[in-house]
């Protein structure tokens, strides 16, 4: 199916039609001509991609706040990913009160949510697709990984209905990191024979721990409209350490720099004009890496779930590097053309574009496919487990609101005195009165390895365990950061100082209004160790168990620690 111009804004029309409840006068629908002048992208150059990641197995659409805390520390203070609110308003010149403002932006989240209603949905993302292919034939469609992972029909199938839906949507590249935990095993079986002859699985730096052959293709080399274009995959680096080492026993990962760099050579050398590695480092870690290997115009990237509206232009020994992330949950599809000639760029254009699922028509394929995969399951997912009062989200630095939920659930029904859950990125929103149904549960805790644990640790050791996590966030070299957000704590309050060196973040530990004793042992609750052989009730159950119980989730306390020599930074609202 290919929609025209003319087709695909009936379609808007129609869309707007149904009806939407939406208050700015410039709000999508609401003004003649605000959906084409969000969708209708002209092409440009002759050699394009379109680009998501981290979609987390979302199906259907969803809500998704974005955070109101990205802290940057040392050379990253105050510079893109590491902008909130309305200092990130301010830095890419979006307008406050816009659908612009709310897709990237947690500002006035409920409000607007409301207002725009949801985003995301592989139906209505597929719609966006063929609209830009049909101005773009040549376009390849980028998959960045964190695909097919994150969701209950995602689990139950073994990652099955994410690979259909992917083959489906046309994606014709991708790289890797939750799809790890599925197991080597079931990596290989998918890639042998669901994707060959579909979608290019690519990683450079993934290799075997005894020779170090390369596991995976570590690129493409093709033609577009005649010029020769190369795509190198770059997969999580730290998944052995950040994820069950023993689930992909015998690869190595890492960031392989010097591997990179002679992988852009040798795909330069056999005539690429136009070379992008498509990444799961992160954002902070492509910076850092678009400024120490040459010859790469642009890091589509993937891991941290920044919405970037505008990509990041570095400078190294060999020119400049584009470096852009594109979001989370199929919240977002990025647009980058190239202007090709002379066998060098010559000019590019991006643009990163929300998906309104109000405003784009659902693809009747995709949704045909999505509505067989969620049929077996309806009744388990649409099991209601309770209503919530409160805005329920996951994404930011420290506990989000639906993490708590999770802690306080973890702490009573396991008899803890303080809980430690994983700081995850994934992970959907609830707007208050909304009903808590299996489904949303497990969209904050579908893995492979779910089990709870209930273990003693000295106050010491919990100072150690949050010292070792603080320093993966906030290391001031990308390259020791592992892109994911502080552990989340329930029941002791603490401080924090991101600008200290490691053994000096975690302050003032506090348990019940008395400090944690450095000799003393508590109970504290857990889930998704990374250790093999884990007993232990999986963590939905224990999270439902607490949910039917309390019926009504209200007054909510997000236990956010306190901030120590951040004042002004913009990273913080």
């Amino acid at each position: 199916m290919s929609l025209s111009r003319r087709e695909f804004m009936q379609l808007l029309a129609a869309a707007s039609a149904a009806g939407m409840a939406l208050d700015h006068r410039d709000a999508l629908a609401a003004t003649a001509g605000a959906g084409e002048r969000l969708y209708d992208v002209p092409a440009f150059g002759n050699v394009s991609f379109l680009h998501f990641t981290d979609c987390h197995a979302q199906l259907t659409p969803v809500y998704f706040r974005e955070p109101s805390v990205n802290l940057g520390v040392g050379d990253a203070t105050g510079k893109a990913p590491h902008l909130v609110g309305e200092a990130l308003l301010k830095h890419f010149n979006i307008r406050p009160g816009t659908a612009q403002a709310h897709a990237f932006s947690y500002l006035d989240f409920t409000q607007a949510a409301k207002t725009y209603g949801k985003v995301g949905g592989f139906a209505h993302l597929a719609t966006l697709v063929k609209r830009l292919r049909a101005s773009r034939p040549h376009a390849w469609l980028l998959d960045g990984g964190d695909t097919w992972q994150g969701s209950a029909t995602s689990l139950w199938t073994n990652a099955q209905d994410m690979v259909d839906a992917c083959k489906r949507l046309g994606v014709d590249i991708m790289t890797s990191h939750w799809e790890h935990t599925f197991g080597a095993k079931r990596v290989q079986e998918i890639v042998e024979k669901d994707l060959k002859g579909h979608i290019e699985f690519l990683a450079h730096n993934i290799k075997t721990t005894d020779f170090e052959d390369l596991v995976f293709k570590p690129y493409t080399l093709r033609e577009m409209n005649g010029v020769p274009v190369a795509v190198i995959g770059q997969a999580f680096p730290y998944t052995p350490i950040a994820n069950p080492r023993h689930m992909v026993p015998d690869w190595t990962f890492g960031i392989q720099e010097e591997h990179l760099q002679k992988m852009v050579e040798e795909v330069r050398g056999k005539g690429a004009q136009v070379v992008v590695l498509l990444s799961h480092n992160g954002m902070d870690v492509d910076l850092k890496l678009a400024s120490r290997v040459s010859g790469i115009d642009a890091i589509l990237g993937g891991h941290t779930h920044d919405g970037m509206p505008a990509p990041t232009v570095v400078k190294n020994p060999g020119g400049q590097t584009l470096v852009t992330n594109a979001g989370s949950n199929t919240k977002f599809l990025g647009v980058l053309d190239f202007d090709v000639r002379g066998g060098k760029v010559q000019g590019y254009r991006y643009k990163l574009m929300p998906i309104f699922a109000n405003l784009l028509p659902a693809d009747a394929d995709m949704q045909a496919h999505i509505d067989g995969v969620r049929a077996p399951y309806q009744a388990k997912l649409q099991e209601k487990l309770a209503v919530t009062e409160e805005l329920l989200y996951r994404r930011g630095n420290f506990n989000g609101s639906w993490d708590q939920v999770i802690c306080d659930a973890l702490i009573e029904v396991k008899g803890a005195d303080l809980c430690f859950s994983p700081g995850v990125r994934w992970g959907t929103s609830l707007l208050p009165g909304d009903t808590i149904t299996m489904e949303a549960l497990m969209d904050q805790t579908a893995i492979t390895y779910p089990s709870t644990t209930l273990n003693e640790f000295t106050g010491t050791q919990i100072k150690e365990i949050l010292e070792d996590v603080a320093d993966n966030i906030f290391n001031p070299d990308p390259y020791y950061q592992q892109g994911g957000d502080m552990v989340r704590v329930g029941g002791m309050r603490y401080s924090i100082a991101p600008k200290e060196r490691m053994g000096g973040r975690i302050q003032n530990m506090m348990l019940k209004g008395k400090p944690i004793e450095a000799d003393r042992k508590y109970k504290v609750a857990g889930w998704a160790s990374v250790q093999e052989n884990v007993q232990g009730e999986p963590v939905w159950d224990v999270v439902a168990t607490h949910l039917r119980a309390r019926k009504v989730i209200k007054g909510v306390k997000v236990n956010t620690p306190t901030l120590i020599g951040m004042k002004g930074n913009p990273g913080a609202a």
